[in-house]
Parts: structure tokens; C-alpha cells; sequence
């Protein structure tokens, strides 16, 4: 199967909220490359622009993956989404982060200095966890990959001027689900400095010809693990420092 047919299915599925078997071995993502093309193609059927990227990494010197997120599913703070929209609907607290310039395709890589001085403002975000098969999490990592990352909705929270002295490995923070404190363990981010994240976006989009631009939001995983609401309800963020963020489900 072309990673053209892969995409389409894939897209199909999130337009109509459906759910897929898992692809067979011969089906899926053949690298990384595959599931990263299938995940632009998805954007272009759809018709959707690039609003933002989630990226991630499960340890603080981890191999760091990504994917680029439809502006129709970023949501101002305090919005209502339909439970029925996603599937499993897994609720994530994050931190994300906007430039303050372009960076524009190259032939040479950005520099870490180059990306840190261009950050220009941070704030939380509550990113929905959603996937396109139905027997996830048991699902081929590079088909997740390709499914944009298991991205189902991205709720964003007012920004504030970048502050590089805002401890960003382990922020007090708190995530509640109609007032029930959800946060099980230490509130901390796999990546460690979710900045350091944050090179690889830039230079990850540059080689594929994509500029990234202030109007991007770039989100970079949860300090909170991952939260399954059981029913209709809202869920409320709120990192020391920032302002909150929250969505309601209903």
C-alpha cells in the first residue's frame, strides 16, 4: 500500500471520527521518513494549514519525534469539544511555546543559540490524545507516528513573554478533572527541558522545506502523564507562573 493510500484512510478517519484495524506489517510506515510524509499528506487532503507541532521525547537524552498539527483542531482556552470526537480521549498538560521570527527553509542547520534567542512567549496547553486505531496503544509505532502522533485536539492557554529563568524541567502545577487533582506522580517532562526539544522542530520542518512562523504553536509534551476522563466534564491546568488553561467535555 502507497503511503498515499495510508494517508487517505488516515484522514478519512479523522473527519468522520471513525476508528481503523491495524495495518498489516506490509502496510505500515516503512521509517520514520514514510510515517513523517504520510503525516504532511494527511494535512494536504484535508486541507488543513500547519497551526502548530507537538514534539516529544520519553527521556531527557531520547531520540525526539514530532508532527504537525491542523489549525482546525487548536482551540482557544476554555473551550467544549464533544467526548464523541475522540477516541480514547487521553488528557495531557503541557507547556508550549511561540517564536518571535522565522525560520525559513535552509541548507544548513540552526543552531541551538539560534532557536533559544528566537523564542518570544510560553504558556500551558491541554493537549486531547486521540488515535485512529482501534486496538491502541497496541499499535505499530511508526503507524502512531503517522497518525500525527496520536494528536486528537490541542486547548491553548494565553502566552506570556518568554521568561528563560521559568523552571521548565519541573514546574508546580496542578490538573484537576471536575475539581479531582488527576496528577498521579512528580510532575515532570520525559524530555527533561522541553527546549531542548525544540532545535529539532526547527530544523526538522527546515528540511522539509517548511518555515516555522510566530503564529505556530509548539507544544512539548505532558508533565502530567495521561489522564482517561470516564465522563462528561472539565478539566483545568494550571503551571505556576502561567496563566491556566481548561476544556470542557461534554
Amino acid at each position: 500500500m502507497t503511503t498515499q493510500l495510508v494517508s487517505r484512510l488516515l484522514a478519512d478517519a479523522r473527519r468522520n471520527h471513525a476508528t481503523l484495524d491495524n495495518l498489516p506489517p506490509d502496510r505500515s510506515p516503512a521509517d520514520a521518513q514514510a510515517a513523517y510524509a504520510i503525516q504532511h499528506e494527511i494535512l494536504a487532503i484535508s486541507g488543513a494549514r500547519i497551526g502548530g507541532w507537538k514534539i516529544g521525547a520519553k527521556s531527557d537524552s531520547g531520540p525526539i519525534q514530532g508532527a504537525p498539527l491542523p489549525d482546525v483542531d487548536l482551540h482557544a482556552d476554555r473551550t467544549r469539544l464533544p467526548q464523541a470526537a475522540f477516541a480514547p480521549l487521553g488528557l495531557e498538560l503541557e507547556i508550549a511555546f511561540r517564536f518571535g521570527r522565522r525560520f525559513e527553509p535552509s541548507t544548513t542547520s540552526y543552531s541551538e543559540a539560534d532557536v533559544h534567542a528566537g523564542i518570544a512567549s510560553f504558556g500551558a496547553t491541554i493537549e486531547i490524545v486521540a488515535s485512529r486505531f482501534a486496538a491502541w496503544p497496541d499499535v505499530d509505532k511508526l503507524a502512531q507516528l503517522a497518525d500525527l502522533q496520536n494528536h486528537g485536539a490541542l486547548i491553548v492557554g494565553e502566552f506570556l513573554p518568554y521568561d528563560e529563568r521559568f523552571p521548565f524541567a519541573a514546574p508546580s502545577l496542578r490538573f484537576d478533572f471536575e475539581g479531582r487533582d488527576v496528577v498521579e506522580l512528580t510532575p515532570t517532562n520525559p524530555a527533561g527541558d522541553p527546549r531542548r526539544l525544540l532545535r529539532w522542530l526547527v530544523n526538522h520542518a527546515s528540511s522539509r522545506g517548511i518555515p516555522v512562523t510566530p503564529e505556530m504553536v509548539v507544544t512539548t509534551g505532558s508533565y502530567t502523564g495521561m489522564f482517561f476522563p470516564r465522563s462528561a466534564g472539565t478539566a483545568h491546568g494550571r503551571i505556576e507562573g502561567l496563566p491556566p488553561v481548561s476544556v470542557t467535555l461534554y
